[in-house]
């Protein structure tokens, strides 16, 4: 790791460890709310005076009456709201109307591209909740939860989220890493770089992915040693295809590292990448996406400085069905600047600001990132991304949908815009591919994950 730790930075770390033992677990009077007036993950039951954001209902636990799903298969998700016509849609000439419930992020695709970027807002919808034993464990962690080993990991239960009242931008960080998602994911995406004069340049990876953390079996049980593994294989870009990354995800960076390997096709050898993470880049991604911005943020926290800005009404990417269909080509999806706004879904939801400022003396790409965390999941949603000079260089989100299998919030495709070359990226599409990700169906073991098994796998 590369930092130069000076008597400043020291006693800020001191004091960040004392803030994050005095904020820590929640009061009984605050659990008491999970349920009642608190959905179980924290979140504000009642919608907002105005009407715009709806009551939260949880009507529904996995696959609507009527919807047809054939479990752990990849189906493509259904569009539940197929129907629906936008309430409104936010353009350049209108833009200022709305800019409180804007990102700065948001608000600069409207300046970069004022003809035609767009920003569908539907009504709001708070259909589905999480299984009874999700919030049990919920409910357990909040009296039990707190930051250890210098709040680099977590002492909880498995399956759910830390933290339902964070008191803290580390808390709220937690959240967004260790929230209720797919125990087992295996898929085939394609990755797309979308040029400012509209080309394309593809690419491929193939990945499974394997959380012990989100075992159903495991589901309130003590915080495990490790808390996923991951593989991928790139097959596109050509320069790349064989390649195979694994990496082990700790569920405490304080005590052990994350581990990584590659297999390189080119020597056929795999070596053991130090230090993974952070902004190296993320394979097949034509070095376009950092390692740690995949789901927005993920791994290690060390390096910034964490502040809980608090909450906030804003526009965001919420039931995001229809732009997974596979009727949607990529040529009507991946128009220049930004993908097709016809195919995205809004919101008007609230949110949880998390500002990560480098610390001085670590290194990083980004000189800051703030993350909005839809507060009925805890998962972080989109990000504004700030270079060293503090300008603001790059606007990401992702649409999160409601997968039947995992009972729970999916990641699907996720879009990271270079507000400064005029490209983006597209990743984890899978419109163009025989079926979506298959989650849960099981099957994956941690011997899968190693760097034998990167080696079989370039082979």
């Amino acid at each position: 790791m590369n930092r130069v730790m000076t008597k400043t930075s020291l006693a800020v770390a001191a004091s960040l460890v004392l803030s994050a033992s005095a904020h820590a677990k929640a009061t009984a009077s605050e659990v008491e709310q999970l349920g009642k007036e608190l959905t179980c993950v924290g979140a504000i039951r009642a919608g907002n005076k105005q009407g715009t954001i709806p009551q939260f209902t949880g009507k529904w636990q996995g696959a609507p009456p009527g919807v047809r799903h054939n479990p752990h298969s990849g189906e493509h998700p259904a569009d539940l709201y197929a129907d629906e016509k936008p309430l409104f849609i936010i353009t350049a000439a209108n833009v200022d109307k709305y800019a409180d419930k804007l990102s700065p992020g948001q608000q600069a695709m409207f300046q970069s591209y004022p003809k035609t970027m767009q920003m569908p807002v539907y009504p709001g919808h708070r259909d589905f909740r999480y299984p009874d034993e999700v919030c049990a464990t919920i409910r357990k962690n909040a009296l039990e939860s707190e930051l250890a080993d210098n709040q680099m990991g977590v002492k909880g239960r498995m399956g759910a989220i830390n933290f339902p009242f964070p008191k803290s931008g580390l808390e709220a960080l937690w959240n967004t890493l260790l929230p209720t998602r797919a125990y087992t994911e295996e898929n085939s995406a394609d990755v797309v770089n979308v040029l400012s004069n509209g080309s394309i340049v593809y690419g491929r990876n193939e990945s499974r992915y394997l959380s012990p953390y989100n075992d159903p079996a495991n589901m309130g049980l003590p915080m495990p040693e490790v808390t996923s593994y991951a593989f991928t294989k790139t097959h596109l870009p050509d320069r790349e295809k064989g390649s195979v990354v694994i990496v082990v995800e700790p569920a405490n960076y304080g005590i052990n590292k994350r581990l990584g390997w590659m297999y390189d096709p080119g020597t056929r050898r795999v070596r053991q990448l130090p230090d993974f993470g952070y902004d190296m880049p993320t394979p097949g991604t034509g070095g376009k996406l950092t390692t740690d911005s995949d789901r927005l943020f993920n791994g290690p926290p060390d390096r910034y400085h964490w502040k809980l800005l608090g909450k906030k009404e804003m526009y965001i990417p919420a039931n995001a069905y229809r732009v997974m269909q596979p009727a949607i080509a990529y040529k009507d999806l991946l128009t220049p600047g930004h993908a097709n706004p016809k195919y995205l879904r809004y919101e008007l939801r609230r949110v949880w600001v998390i500002e990560g400022t480098l610390k001085e003396g670590y290194r990083h790409v980004y000189g800051k990132r703030v993350m909005y965390a839809d507060e009925d999941t805890g998962q972080a949603v989109t990000s504004d991304l700030y270079d060293m000079r503090g300008q603001l260089w790059q606007y990401a989100f992702i649409n999160y949908y409601y997968d039947f299998d995992l009972k729970a919030w999916h990641a699907g495709v996720s879009f990271y815009h270079d507000l400064n070359a005029g490209s983006y990226l597209g990743y984890a599409l899978v419109n163009e591919r025989a079926k979506g990700p298959v989650l849960n169906r099981g099957g994956l073991t941690p011997a899968m994950y190693t760097p034998e098994a990167a080696r079989n796998a370039g082979n």
